[in-house]
């Protein structure tokens, strides 16, 4: 996955929009919408996650 390595701050409360697993990846597109993906659904959408033009970054959960 070609990702931002940055560290967003996600929380154990931050879930998937796909499936409700725990957040790993912040998806921030153009029109200033933000999604959030487990690792799994990251890199099924990544291909068209990139053709948007949306910015990628992966996170460790915190505390």
């Amino acid at each position: 996955m070609n990702a931002t390595l940055t560290s967003p701050e996600l929380t154990r409360a931050d879930r998937c929009d796909r499936c409700g697993a725990a957040a790993r990846v912040v998806a921030k597109l153009p029109s200033g919408a933000v999604l959030l993906f487990c690792q799994h659904h990251a890199n099924e959408h990544e291909a068209k996650l990139v053709e948007l033009a949306a910015v990628l970054e992966t996170s460790s959960i915190e505390s």
